[in-house]
């Protein structure tokens, strides 16, 4: 163990932001100092002692704000210091004494073992002295981790972490706050680092010595907030154009039987994303299809891949015998169905050149119930059909390679 810290002393840098925690800063800044001597401390405009118990201590570097400014932004500027001293990672830990300096050790041993990836560490939250609010907000904040990158984490809301520094150079965040541990950390899954859970122990004094920050109603209105951003994020950007990438990097059929070898899917789930798939490609939300197909794939816990491979069913030179055929689908369940040809177009053309806009209005609004209505049948029946072929296809290929 100490061989491993020995040597990677020299690529890690440890930043202690801090925040009118006086108390306990000393003897972080002592405990950290038996594993490390480069250690970078943030003074996010302290109002206490903190600017006085600073002048009797020896370090790599005092970086001082004048007023508060939020633990992302004191995390930022130690970040921007240690790689203008060549540093690789920087580890942080909170200067309020809930973790332990010889924990580093662990830290240290687990990115030995994992290189580049971003150690983080696991509180047990259900440890003595946990607050409640801080378990609810822990969990909750583990959900939309979840949600945003498809990874779960016992522990997303720790300070007590390592971090590839390398990776975060041109990355512009947009949070100054606590919650720009919940950013960094999702936006890290977004670019594939690894993250790495690892077991740590906490201390939390009683509550008539707890030093907090947390201001409840304001602090979870900015992490909601965050989180619808990073939601939209998910959604909009970062999961199609991880699909588009995967398609267009390698061919139709590869791709599909990788995703049902990779992920061990049953015939069952294949032809549950390729039904599935097939119904999003017909539903009448035109240039929403393949962002409202992957968050619901994500929701059902379908393979994503399969999903938005198969919604691509409505490609352009298909979309009008979609329509058409989705329109005429409709008319089935219509006493009076409107017709779809070119005289209706230049009848509804007529109408408004004569001002009967409320007519106009009124038959149009009826051809487009008879359109919605019938491209969701189709596309639930040819969901079905496409789902029964390809689970049978799958099962009589499956036999035919078992009989070999």
């Amino acid at each position: 163990m100490e061989h491993t810290i020995n040597n990677l002393n020299s690529k890690i840098c440890v930043i202690i932001p801090t925040y009118n925690n006086a108390n306990t800063l000393i003897d972080v800044i002592h405990g950290v100092q038996k594993y490390s001597d480069n250690i970078i401390i943030v003074n996010d405009g302290s109002t206490d002692s903190t600017s006085e118990l600073l002048n009797t201590v020896s370090c790599l570097k005092i970086i001082s704000f004048p007023l508060n400014k939020g633990k992302g932004a004191a995390i930022k500027e130690g970040m921007a210091e240690a790689l203008s001293h060549g540093f690789e990672y920087v580890m942080t830990i909170d200067s309020d004494g809930q973790h332990y300096p010889d924990d580093i050790p662990k830290m240290f041993n687990a990115l030995n073992k994992n290189p580049d990836s971003l150690i983080i560490g696991s509180r047990n939250i259900n440890a003595d002295g946990m607050p409640s609010k801080n378990t609810f907000a822990n969990k909750f904040s583990n959900f939309w981790f979840w949600a945003e990158t498809n990874k779960k984490l016992p522990d997303t809301q720790s300070g007590f972490r390592i971090y590839p520094i390398k990776f975060y150079k041109n990355t512009k965040f947009f949070t100054n706050g606590f919650e720009f541990e919940i950013e960094i950390l999702v936006r890290s899954a977004w670019k594939d680092i690894k993250i790495i859970p690892t077991p740590v122990k906490v201390y939390y004094p009683s509550p008539e010595k707890r030093v907090t920050h947390f201001r409840p109603f304001r602090d979870f209105a900015r992490i909601s907030l965050l989180n619808t951003v990073l939601v939209l994020i998910t959604f909009l950007l970062v999961l199609p154009l991880k699909a588009f990438k995967y398609i267009t990097q390698n061919k139709f059929t590869k791709i599909v039987r990788e995703q049902i070898t990779l992920h061990n899917e049953t015939p069952h789930n294949v032809s549950m994303a390729i039904g599935f798939g097939i119904f999003m490609g017909i539903a009448p939300i035109w240039g929403f299809q393949m962002i409202v197909a992957a968050f619901l794939a994500h929701i059902f816990r379908l393979n994503k891949i399969i999903v938005l491979i198969f919604s691509n069913i409505s490609l352009p030179p298909v979309i009008p015998f979609i329509i058409y055929f989705s329109y005429q689908f409709g008319g089935l369940f219509f006493d009076n169905p409107q017709e779809f040809d070119i005289d209706t177009i230049y009848y509804l053309k007529q109408q408004i050149v004569d001002g009967e806009f409320y007519n106009t209005l009124k038959e149009f609004g009826y051809s487009i119930i008879q359109y919605i209505l019938g491209s969701l049948l189709l596309g639930l029946s040819l969901g079905i059909l496409s789902f029964l072929i390809s689970w049978s296809l799958i099962k009589v290929t499956s036999a035919l390679k078992e009989n070999k």
